[in-house]
């Protein structure tokens, strides 16, 4: 029961990055690299805040705006300079990896002995599982809450507008490069952001903590995508957090089944292969049964045609 909760507290903080990457991956309809190191960049400014004696929950906020900022040169990499999605998040990866490096001073930062928001709230006498459980539902709450009210003001429907279809967007006088760039810029704000409390609940930060991070967001989205289809904004941020926490319970079967830990990485890649096929295979299966339909409605309409010759 405990590493149920644990895995379920783990979901939640990861739910938040996997929100960022929902708003560029179908939001905006474009794929971004820039998570794996937007990511480690919110856990590396949020770190060495903590260290130099700066509050553990100004130094989150601290932290979304360096990844605001990372989004940021990735949208004019992409909208003003025309570098492919692609590769915009590729270069801006690249670069951050010798930032967060200055940052930190070092490859890894621990936060032994150092206040955090984990511990603050076991201060008030919670286990560490159930402090994380509280931490992460209201940062959950919070940004879907902020979310679902921004997307619904003039600059997220057309954010939301941009995505959906760009030329139109742009023939009804939408700004559509500048909604790009705050597209990427949210994005990344919230995957630092979630960089920064799962650095506090490790107790550390380490350079190379956001590979394979755009595979556990992708995965988290699509998990949720396969059961619940058609919902509001709102509803569709929820079944990205479901997805998250699905996803870590997958992983922790995986472990019971006593695999190697170095080896993690590559579980990771088939589970998300495996939801990628899901849609498919669901498609597939609702096909005969329209197949069905249509046919009885191409006898009734023969059969009535039929009727009125006569």
């Amino acid at each position: 029961m405990a590493l149920l909760l644990s895995s379920i507290s783990q979901g939640l903080l990861w739910a938040i990055m996997a929100i960022g990457v929902y708003l560029t991956f179908r939001i905006l309809n474009v794929a971004d690299l820039t998570a794996e190191g937007s990511f480690p960049l919110g856990a590396a400014v949020s770190t060495s805040l903590i260290v130099t004696g700066v509050a553990p929950w100004l130094s989150v906020l601290i932290a979304l705006l360096g990844g605001m900022a990372a989004g940021l040169i990735s949208g004019l990499l992409y909208t003003k300079w025309k570098i492919p999605a692609l590769l915009s998040g590729i270069i801006t990866m690249t670069g951050l990896y010798s930032i967060n490096l200055r940052i930190m001073g070092q490859a890894n930062i621990s936060l032994l002995g150092e206040g955090t928001l984990i511990r603050t709230v076991e201060s008030f006498g919670l286990n560490k599982t159930n402090a994380v459980l509280l931490v992460g539902s209201i940062a959950v709450g919070l940004v879907i809450l902020a979310l679902h009210m921004f997307f619904h003001t003039e600059v997220g429907l057309a954010i939301r507008s941009t995505g959906d279809n760009n030329e139109m967007s742009e023939a009804n006088g939408i700004r559509t490069n500048v909604m790009k760039v705050i597209g990427y810029m949210l994005s990344n704000g919230l995957i630092a952001m979630s960089g920064a409390l799962l650095a506090q609940n490790n107790g550390y930060a380490d350079i190379s903590m956001g590979i394979g991070t755009i595979v556990i967001g992708l995965a988290s989205i699509i998990i949720g995508e396969v059961f619940f289809r058609n919902l509001s904004i709102a509803k569709r941020l929820m079944t990205v957090v479901l997805g998250s926490v699905i996803y870590r319970l997958l992983i922790l079967i995986v472990l019971q089944m006593n695999v190697n830990p170095q080896d993690l990485k590559v579980f990771s890649a088939i589970l998300l292969a495996l939801a990628l096929r899901l849609p498919a295979v669901q498609n597939r299966l609702s096909k005969p049964k329209s197949k069905v339909k249509s046919t009885k409605m191409i006898n009734k309409k023969g059969g009535a045609l039929s009727w009125l010759q006569r």
